[in-house]
């Protein structure tokens, strides 16, 4: 992709804003308890899963979502310097839940982060809590694929593949990328026709 590519402007509406960043928290959910048990104190990532739910419930995009996303990530370097990794990644994941509401409209590959990096940050921190088993990371990548919706699928595959480097969190995030434009092409499972809700 060349740099005009990259200003191409996507088509994506409010709704669909909505679906991804109801995607995202539901990405982010399973992991808040890894958080909050090893800082327990801290209920940072807690309130940008909330703000966030408020906006993908049909809530406006208030200047709350954006400031508990970033104090998210500042609970996230707090829980990495006091060397706990896993609750690290989980508060990453709660923090790009919240950042998912400002999925921007132009074709960049790091603009798909918005929507698979609150997966692939609470894959990390699954696996690293079960003392780094690679295979429970793709055990959630695997669930997180069966999370999406076709409007998530629709919407990721507007933009360009995702980038490399990043880590294990960049592989765990091509992987789920990678998986869910199989779905688009009908090579995978046919997708669930519904939304994030319907799956708790």
């Amino acid at each position: 992709m060349n740099a005009a590519d990259e200003n191409l402007v996507i088509e994506l509406s409010m709704a669909e804003l909505r679906e991804v960043t109801r995607y995202a928290v539901a990405c982010a959910e399973p992991v808040l308890a890894i958080f909050e048990r090893d800082c327990p104190d801290d209920s940072r990532p807690r309130a940008v899963l909330d703000e966030a739910r408020r906006f993908a419930a049909g809530g406006r995009r208030t200047k709350a979502l954006r400031v508990t996303a970033l104090d998210a990530h500042r609970a996230a370097r707090a829980a990495g310097e006091m060397e706990h990794a896993a609750a690290e990644n989980a508060a990453r994941a709660a923090g790009n839940a919240g950042a998912a509401a400002y999925l921007h409209p132009l074709a960049k590959a790091t603009q798909g982060g918005h929507i698979l990096m609150s997966a692939a940050h609470a894959a990390r921190a699954l696996e690293i809590d079960a003392g780094t088993d690679r295979n429970v990371g793709a055990g959630y990548v695997e669930k997180a694929t069966g999370l999406a919706s076709s409007i998530v699928v629709s919407v990721l595959t507007r933009y360009p593949p995702a980038p490399g480097g990043r880590g294990r969190v960049g592989e765990l995030w091509r992987e789920l990328d990678a998986s869910l434009r199989r779905l688009a092409t009908g090579s995978c499972p046919v997708q669930r026709e519904r939304g994030i809700d319907d799956s708790h």
